[in-house]
């Protein structure tokens, strides 16, 4: 793997590096083409389930090897408002899925039939039981914390998303590697130390000119680039971000709106496929393909490598459902899954299908025993990791359900305990994984800079001991 401007700038020393940079070094060419980005000519999507997706009926037990079918049958129940779902309901892979655990037979909810080809194919990994220390049950701190990697409040990575750290650390102020499919960039994103895009619609990203006098486009266009010039050239560390963020973000606003119309003619099949579909998730990630697609044929001005997008609608608290196709908890998965699935036949007909990895996670689980119709706010759930790089079947243990077990909130407990056969999964070795294993950043930066390690004890209730190799990448 070549050497990252991170990596040149710890080995050579920061004050020698500065001295080197003081020249702009970094601005030549034929210097930047020898530091290779730690993603190389990969991908990493996050996609978030907001609202707090319900675990326990997502990733379900189907025995009783070890209790876990009687525990989920005495929380969830039949008739009417009831949410269980019967084995014969689920959607069962021809792949065998097993708690590593218990040796429990797993089935999926059957909204998530859409992911049957990608797991069968050994590209999906589930890892089962994440979640984080003293667990909140607000949405907003839940989704902070989660975004953030920070659940202890950490002030050396407050105001900053897992994602966003590492963009800081690897790009320059004047680079754009990163794009939030909103309107606004999405927490885990945030950083101060280079430029991240949010872009709703592609055809729809510009430059804000006057709308109501367009005589007026080529002053205003005129004018932002002398004042970004400027201010890109100041010696006020802030002024200079100014102006190098604000002058690649102009750049962005005439070469990203390409993309829309280059993928259009290229891929009009795909392009159907996904409004066929009709829903907000085949939209946002049809938004990414046309970026992947720009990228991989080698448009100018584009770069982005890293992503996010969110699907809402989670917080099922009434009307959930159970195997019911019309239900409301087996459409927002059903929605989620045929999305993922167009969305990766779309990667591979481009021909990077193995370059592309997406993360699926939701702030929190939800209650174990249901309430009337439907779930209250929970602790741990499953994470998905898919893509044809991923090696798929399902890690990390199914969270003990045993009403004995539950918290007072009747939620289940987070552990770290080695001897604890529904031991955790931190959410933070999933991050910590993508990081080292796809994105190739080195565990001591990963630690020291994006993940911090718990330092409170007991060792069993925090996250003390890093596993940032989970097998699901190699």
């Amino acid at each position: 793997m070549m050497m990252t401007r991170r990596q040149f700038l710890k080995r050579v020393g920061y004050a020698m590096a500065g001295a080197l940079v003081l020249p702009n070094l970094f601005d030549n060419p034929l210097v930047r083409n020898a530091f290779a980005d730690t993603i190389g000519d990969r991908y990493l999507v996050n996609l978030f389930l907001d609202g707090g997706n319900d675990g326990l009926n997502t990733i379900i037990p189907m025995d009783d090897s070890a209790g876990l079918r009687s525990a989920y049958e005495s929380a969830r129940l039949t008739g009417n408002g009831g949410l269980r779902i019967e084995p014969g309901e689920m959607f069962v892979p021809t792949v065998p899925m097993n708690d590593p655990g218990s040796g429990t037979q797993l089935g999926f909810h059957p909204g998530l039939s859409g992911l049957g080809e990608l797991y069968n194919a050994g590209n999906i990994a589930v890892i089962q039981g994440t979640g984080y220390p003293d667990y909140s049950l607000s949405h907003e701190s839940s989704r902070v914390i989660w975004q953030t990697a920070n659940p202890l409040g950490l002030m050396t990575i407050a105001n900053s998303g897992w994602m966003g750290r590492h963009l800081g650390l690897e790009y320059d102020p004047q680079d754009i590697f990163g794009v939030t499919i909103n309107n606004s960039v999405a927490t885990e994103m945030k950083t101060t130390d280079t430029s991240v895009l949010a872009i709703r619609r592609l055809n729809r990203f510009g430059f804000p000119i006057d709308d109501y006098n367009e005589n007026d486009e080529t002053i205003y266009t005129e004018s932002f680039n002398d004042l970004y010039t400027s201010a890109s050239g100041s010696d006020q560390s802030l002024v200079n971000l100014i102006g190098n963020t604000g002058s690649a973000t102009y750049t962005s606003t005439q070469s990203y709106p390409l993309l829309h119309d280059n993928y259009i003619n290229d891929r009009g099949g795909f392009n159907s496929a996904y409004s066929a579909l009709r829903t907000s998730m085949a939209y946002d990630l049809r938004e990414i393909a046309k970026i992947i697609y720009g990228v991989s044929s080698g448009e100018p001005g584009v770069s982005a490598r890293f992503f996010q997008c969110r699907n809402g609608g989670y917080d099922t608290h009434a009307d959930q459902g159970n195997a019911d196709p019309n239900g409301r908890h087996y459409n927002l998965l059903a929605e989620v899954a045929d999305a993922i699935s167009l969305f990766f036949q779309d990667l591979n007909d481009m021909g990077v299908g193995s370059k592309v990895i997406l993360v699926v996670w939701s702030e929190f689980s939800r209650r174990i025993p249901q309430n009337n119709d439907g779930t209250d706010h929970g602790s741990q759930g499953p994470m998905f990791v898919i893509g044809q790089s991923v090696n798929g079947g399902i890690y990390g243990n199914h969270p003990n359900i045993d009403p004995l077990a539950l918290d007072r909130r009747e939620n289940t407990v987070y552990s770290q305990a080695t001897n604890d056969d529904f031991r955790s999964t931190d959410f933070r070795d999933v991050f910590g994984t993508v990081l080292k294993r796809w994105v190739n950043m080195d565990e001591a930066d990963i630690l020291s800079d994006v993940l911090p390690i718990d330092v409170l004890t007991p060792a069993a209730n925090y996250w003390t001991v890093q596993n940032f190799d989970m097998g699901f990448l190699s």
